[in-house]
């Protein structure tokens, strides 16, 4: 697993956490949740990473 994938994974699973937490998603959801965080959070992490790519030329 890369390093963007692993970061992703650790962010939706504290983010889905926190949901659980605050009550926003149960735990007999969160398989239906935690997928739809986790592309969320990656997509973010790649759109940076691609960005900032693109400034150190």
């Amino acid at each position: 697993m890369d390093k963007d994938r692993k970061e992703a994974l650790q962010a939706a699973k504290e983010l889905t956490a926190k949901f659980i937490e605050t009550r926003t998603v149960s735990p007999g959801n969160f398989a239906e949740i935690f997928p739809a965080v986790y592309r969320v959070v990656y997509a973010a992490i790649r759109e940076n990473a691609d960005e900032t790519e693109g400034t150190r030329a």
